[in-house]
């Protein structure tokens, strides 16, 4: 025993004396798939919505929620209290309760009777809680010599990862991450200091490749077979934040073919630990004793998780108030007019923020109709800016780009000019901005630039400093963007020396139209309308962009598919295949900011097409639109509600010290692919993803199969991202944003220390008194016979993984709105209650 700390010690093991069952690949296999139970996190420039629970959707919803207890000590459902003012105001009724009743069948712990429900509810409204998780040898050795080794654990590792994974982003490639821990951990003297004495000499011992020390460790901990994937998913969840950037590295590598190992040799660092740990600690007879316990835990819980029947069935009830209210209003709506031939028809991306805008830009002229698309207009770009040799992608991280977007502009010296200027611009920014995040040089940045940067705090503050520009014009001049403006060239992703040829560019304008469900009546005027958004000083400003654009803006995707669309060559070969496009109709790409609702027209030369002064009206009505949209959300804008909410909106997009300069997709609950006639006149308030369709016009349905396998799979991330960041912020959002801490621009930290925080935060989801998103699963909505949404869940298991297990709810529409039936699997549609 160590005299000073009472804690036992223990002779290194030496490397490869470790004795293991079986093969190294039977080992392995449910370390891989403990792996893939952890979701990606994209960086700070991409930071898209994921669903935080995606590597268990091949579990039961409810089965999830016992999983997640196991791994984490996490909450996946709302406390009873939350359900109990529900049932109290109203908001559910006793139907809603029966029903959930009925769909859960007989269960041990649920009760048998609507009255038991309530009874069981308001008599025990503080029971549900989730248990704790099971243990791992660092939880162990803190409750037993009361230093926190587990935090101690994740602070090393996190402080490694924030490391290595910077030097990665940077290009600047070595060793790779377990080694680079591991010589951290044979070097630091940090853990013999708190007590854990000889940790330097076993970390020395420790097997030099990552692969090795999972295999040894887990033998040398008697992790049973039948429990290595449970406890390798327990211990990726006490660093969860690098577990999942290291998976979205591994996404990201598998998608254009290849492999990452970082998410292993993460887990070969935490296994690691384990070993330290255990080597010093456990000659302790209490120690070893608590942790036998836990072994046996992980192998006999392992394939089982203890659900929570009473709460599973509240949400449900919850859920299905709700469904009904929307249905009703599907059926009982004021339906909007839909001009026989509108002046103007803008598609909109699905986002719930477009529901507002849409509703207001139609309500100022029965010449207008929206169209709802799929943000990055099917086009997977990824776009290099003027003066850049590389760029990101615009399309959703599901896919990899097949076309790269290069701003040009031109070929001669005024050009090549322009291009340096913007180049070195962008690479003092660039110098700029590492400079501020990086680990190390942003204290001193704050020291010697805290002066100079008086001014702008000062103008800021304020609200005089300058709108965030387009990424069209950023880095330019005003005089350079009126003299020389950037166009963008198109060529594939996989040969810079190829074009993009007129047959490929056919099929590109024939999947847009198609996809929109617009092959016929064309307006004079047809907007593409991205969006994007305007804030400052926000790290995670590009969650609030376009998640069908990759955490971009989406007014690259909106001009190169407008550019496509006016092609004359194109719309010949389009005719041919009978979609005619009438010559008089210009295609005009736009960005639409979600915070200021304002939308900018990138039309430059069209009107020579004689369409002029129809534009200058198209932007009148664009224009009444934004005053209508900011009116409607203002209310919900702290401070934004007073004498002048347009002038309140507008300052929080240029407010450093705003912490919501909007909501996002706050609020987000249901998913509706139908004609625009089903809901037009009809206000969603901006909860809506609304996704154009018409089936009668897909007879192969080709476009169902497009529909349900990627906008909807996105719009259920995304409503996921933010039901876990509600229910549980501390473990699946990234906390108080005023403590933020940038990685780089990989992500945060919440506070100096700690592992990489996740998912949103709190206030995106919390206006500080109570929640603004209400947590609950994405409703689904398709109009569209149920034989043809049977045929695409059975073709694609991601898809039916959603229905089965009850991550989403999916409802098939009639011709007349109706909500009729609501799918459980595969040919099981249950008769919707009235």
């Amino acid at each position: 025993m160590n005299a000073q700390t009472g804690l036992a010690t223990a002779e290194p093991l030496e490397a490869g004396s470790l004795s293991t069952e079986g093969s190294a690949m039977e080992r392995l296999a449910p370390v891989e798939q403990a792996l893939r139970r952890v979701a990606p996190l994209w960086p700070l420039d991409r930071f898209v919505a994921v669903n935080p629970f995606l590597g268990l959707d091949d579990h039961r919803f409810g089965d999830a929620v016992g999983r997640i207890g196991q791994v984490s000590g996490a909450r996946m459902l709302m406390e009873r209290s939350f359900f109990a003012d529900a049932i109290r105001s109203g908001r559910v009724e006793d139907r809603d309760l029966a029903e959930a009743l009925a769909a859960a069948g007989a269960q041990a712990g649920l009760p048998g009777s609507v009255t038991a429900i309530k009874a069981a509810l308001f008599e025990h409204p503080q029971d549900g809680a989730p248990a704790a998780p099971i243990k791992t040898v660092a939880d162990i050795a803190t409750a037993l010599t009361g230093t926190d080794w587990s935090r101690i654990a994740v602070q090393q590792i996190s402080q490694s990862a924030a490391s290595h994974f910077q030097r990665e982003a940077g290009a600047d490639a070595g060793e790779s991450f377990y080694r680079a821990w591991r010589a951290v951990a044979v070097a630091d003297r940090t853990p013999e200091i708190l007590g854990l004495t000889g940790a330097r000499a076993h970390a020395e011992h420790l097997p030099e490749d990552a692969r090795e020390t999972i295999e040894q460790g887990l033998a040398l901990l008697g992790i049973d077979p039948a429990g290595t994937e449970l406890y390798c998913h327990r211990l990726l969840m006490t660093v969860s934040g690098w577990a999942g950037y290291a998976r979205h590295l591994l996404w990201e590598a598998e998608l254009h073919g290849g492999s990452d190992d970082g998410l292993l040799e993460l887990l070969a660092a935490r296994i690691g630990w384990e070993v330290i740990l255990r080597g010093i600690l456990f000659d302790d007879i209490d120690m070893s004793a608590l942790w036998a316990t836990e072994r046996i835990r992980y192998r006999s819980e392992a394939g089982r998780s203890e659900g929570r029947p009473l709460d599973e069935l509240l949400l449900d009830a919850y859920e299905r108030a709700w469904q009904r209210r929307f249905a009703t209003g599907l059926v009982d709506r004021a339906a909007g007019a839909v001009p026989v031939l509108p002046t103007l028809q803008a598609a909109f991306c699905i986002d719930v923020r477009s529901e507002v805008f849409r509703r207001a830009l139609e309500s100022v002229s029965e010449e207008v109709e929206t169209i709802g698309f799929a943000g990055f207009f099917g086009l997977p770009l990824k776009h290099v800016p003027l003066g850049r040799e590389d760029g990101l992608g615009h399309c959703p991280v599901l896919l990899a780009p097949s076309m790269v977007a290069s701003d040009t502009a031109g070929t001669g010296p005024e050009a090549r000019s322009l291009a340096e200027a913007r180049q070195a611009r962008r690479g003092l920014f660039g110098t700029w901005t590492g400079l501020k995040r990086a680990s190390v040089s942003s204290f001193p940045f704050v020291e010697v630039s805290g002066l100079g940067y008086a001014v702008k705090l000062a103008t800021d503050a304020l609200g005089l400093s300058r709108p965030v520009p387009s990424p069209k014009t950023a880095g330019l001049s005003e005089e350079e963007r009126t003299r020389l403006d950037p166009e963008l060239a198109l060529r594939p992703a996989n040969d810079a020396g190829a074009e993009i040829d007129l047959g490929q560019r056919i099929d590109m304008a024939s999947a847009i139209l198609n996809g929109m469900s617009l092959t016929r009546r064309f307006a004079p005027v047809v907007l593409l309308v991205g969006h994007g958004s305007s804030t400052v000083n926000n790290l995670h400003a590009s969650g609030l962009d376009c998640g069908a654009c990759g955490g971009q803006s989406g007014e690259v995707s909106a001009r190169v598919a407008a550019s496509i669309l006016n092609d004359p060559e194109v719309r010949t070969g389009l005719a041919d295949g009978g979609i005619v496009i009438p010559d008089d109709t210009v295609f005009v790409g736009a960005l639409h900011d979600t915070t200021t609702d304002e939308v900018t027209l990138f039309d430059r030369g069209l009107a020579v097409r004689g369409q002029g002064e129809l534009l200058a009206t198209c932007r009148a009505w664009l224009s009444d639109a934004g005053r209508i949209a900011r009116l409607e959300r203002a209310p919900t804008l702290n401070g934004a509600d007073g004498p002048d909410p347009h002038s309140a909106v507008h300052a929080r997009a240029r407010d450093w010290s705003q912490v919501r300069p909007e909501w996002g997709l706050a609020g987000c609950a249901a998913f509706v692919a139908a004609p625009r006639a089903r809901t037009a006149g009809l206000d969603l308030d901006g909860r809506v993803f609304l996704h154009s369709y018409d089936w009668k016009a897909d007879p192969e349905f080709a476009v169902l199969d497009l529909i349900m396998t990627a906008p909807m799979v996105v719009a259920s991330w995304i409503n996921l991202q933010y039901y876990g960041s509600s229910v549980d912020n501390a473990v699946f959002g990234s906390g108080n944003k005023t403590l933020h801490n940038a990685v780089g621009s990989i992500g945060v930290l919440e506070g100096n220390g700690g592992d990489l925080r996740t998912g949103l935060p709190l206030q995106s989801v919390h206006d500080g008194e109570r929640l603004v998103h209400e947590p609950m699963r994405l409703s689904v909505f398709i109009e569209a016979p149920q034989a043809a949404i049977d045929a695409v869940i059975e073709r694609h298991e991601a898809v039916g993984r959603l229905v089965r297990n009850g991550w989403i709810a999916l409802f098939s529409l009639d011709e007349d709105g109706r909500a009729e039936r609501r799918c459980t699997a595969p040919d099981r549609w249950e008769p919707m209650a009235s």
